[in-house]
């Protein structure tokens, strides 16, 4: 009988240089996708397949985060009776807690989930990137199912991953399978941002992990390295090497990953969710047809 996996943490103290001036002021986690900032999906998201304890890796510059995920007692009493709403899960109503570290300084996403240690204790633990969204309508979604393959596997570690084209796994940690890539499958070796023709595969890590409280000592080990930080992709090859079991799991073709990390994946990301939007994609659908009929861009 395996224990419920019901903690996450969420780095979210990177920097977003590349969405400035946007990011000067603002957090990348807050920009809003749609009307939702970022971070609130990927909250979502995690509630969605039973997480309830939340620890937020933060840094300078992102309290708009934490007044975001309090409540909020003088907006509800405004609205109340009226017929808008403020859209969100009634986070406290459903027992979700949220916690707060600060990494001092932007040492790398190892070094951030490194600050986890004392809040997951001797538990298994997900691990989700703050500025990546990961859509999927299926249940249980791509987390639910990690969870399930890392506690039947006994894995150390378990990583979700999707296919992306050979020319852009330089942005991306890349796995190299242990045989026949199946929806999940054990994997031989991990790379951070490979050059195309020494990748591995076009697999690439998908923002989503779950670990065992083994990754701490494998992060302990690691040395620092892409640009002098501590990568979770060196420590996972530190496990893989002490002999450890580490998995992926496949995103499926309709499961998409959104880094809100550039303008273009920003601007994708915006539009895509504006036409899920059940009240208002079908007219913003509209314009956008009309519009690029009408004006060549």
């Amino acid at each position: 009988m395996h224990m419920t996996i019901h903690k996450a943490v969420l780095p979210v103290a990177g920097m977003g240089t590349r969405l400035l001036p946007a990011t000067k002021c603002q957090p990348k986690e807050m920009l809003p996708v749609g009307y939702k900032p970022v971070v609130q999906y990927v909250v979502e998201e995690m509630v969605g397949e039973g997480i309830d304890k939340f620890l937020f890796i933060t840094g300078r510059k992102k309290r708009s985060i934490e007044d975001h995920f309090d409540d909020d007692p003088e907006l509800e009493a405004r609205l109340s009776g009226k017929a808008e709403a403020i859209d969100e899960m009634d986070y406290a109503g459903r027992g979700i807690d949220f916690l707060y570290a600060r990494q001092r300084k932007p040492l790398g996403n190892a070094d951030a989930v490194r600050l986890a240690a004392q809040f997951v204790g001797e538990e298994s633990f997900v691990v989700g990137f703050g500025d990546t969204i990961v859509y999927s309508r299926r249940q249980p979604g791509v987390v639910g199912r990690m969870i399930e393959q890392h506690q039947q596997h006994q894995a150390a570690a378990t990583i979700a991953v999707w296919e992306v084209p050979r020319d852009e796994v330089r942005k991306y940690g890349v796995v190299q399978p242990a045989g026949a890539v199946a929806d999940d499958f054990a994997i031989a070796d991990i790379v951070e941002k490979p050059r195309p023709e020494e990748a591995p595969s076009n697999l690439a890590v998908a923002a989503r992990y779950v670990f065992t409280p083994e990754i701490f000592a494998a992060i302990a080990a690691t040395r620092p390295g892409l640009g002098g930080e501590l990568w979770l992709t060196d420590a996972i090859r530190l496990l893989i090497a002490g002999g450890a079991r580490v998995r992926c799991l496949r995103l499926q073709p309709d499961e998409q990953r959104y880094d809100i990390g550039t303008p273009m994946t920003y601007y994708r990301a915006f539009a895509d969710f504006a036409l899920r939007d059940p009240q208002h994609g079908p007219a913003f659908a509209r314009y956008l047809r009309e519009k690029l009929d009408r004006e060549s861009l």
